[in-house]
């Protein structure tokens, strides 16, 4: 049964940063990618970030997401993180954690298989 457990999100103001973790168990597929997405109220689930299972990554076109945010994950690839700096109000949302079972790496939420319940991040001006 595959789990994915987020944690580290929050409250920041406007500038600041956080660190959001997924830890995945379960995962015993040959191969799978991790994504962020991330959802407010009123508005479509969308991509924030993905790696795929060989390292490519992939990062939301708007907001200068790929300035300002950073995927990363650990050499067993069980804990995907997602490094924000420079928040905007705008980041506001809550985020999901994401995996595919695929050698591939897709933008769309329906490609994902599995779902972490997400954790709320808040940015004030």
């Amino acid at each position: 049964q595959v789990q994915l457990v987020e944690s580290g999100g929050g409250s920041a103001q406007a500038g600041g940063s956080l660190r959001l973790s997924c830890a995945a168990s379960g995962l015993t597929f040959s191969a799978y990618a991790f994504a962020w997405f991330r959802q407010a109220p009123g508005k479509e689930r969308e991509i924030v970030a993905g790696i795929s299972d060989n390292g490519a990554i992939i990062y939301a076109d708007t907001d200068n997401v790929e300035d300002r945010f950073t995927i990363s994950r650990n050499s067993a690839k069980t804990t995907v993180f997602l490094q924000m700096d420079n928040l905007r109000p705008e980041d506001t949302a809550v985020y999901y954690c994401a995996v595919d079972v695929s050698r591939g790496l897709y933008r769309h939420h329906n490609e994902y298989e599995y779902w972490g319940q997400g954790t709320q991040v808040t940015v004030s001006s």
